[in-house]
């Protein structure tokens, strides 16, 4: 895994962009609070290894719209 610090907001924000969705539709996609999502976003928290693991897996269903970000946070 490539993500750093710096980088989980956008990483987060991009996702939910790509995907149209909310904040709220992203945490119980990952079954975790509209909170959690909110202060990733914000950096002020970081996903834990568990929920990363998630992300990805939600990235990867993204296809061609999350291959760029699959290379950039996810593939060594």
């Amino acid at each position: 895994m490539n993500q750093s610090r710096l980088q989980t907001p956008e990483l987060i924000r991009a996702m939910r962009d790509r995907l149209g969705i909310s904040q709220e539709k992203l945490a119980a996609r990952l079954g975790v609070s509209f909170q959690t999502v909110n202060r990733w976003e914000r950096g002020r928290a970081n996903p834990s290894p568990m929920a990363m693991t998630l992300i990805e897996q939600q990235i990867r269903q993204m296809g061609e719209r999350g291959q760029d970000l699959l290379e950039t946070y996810f593939l060594p």
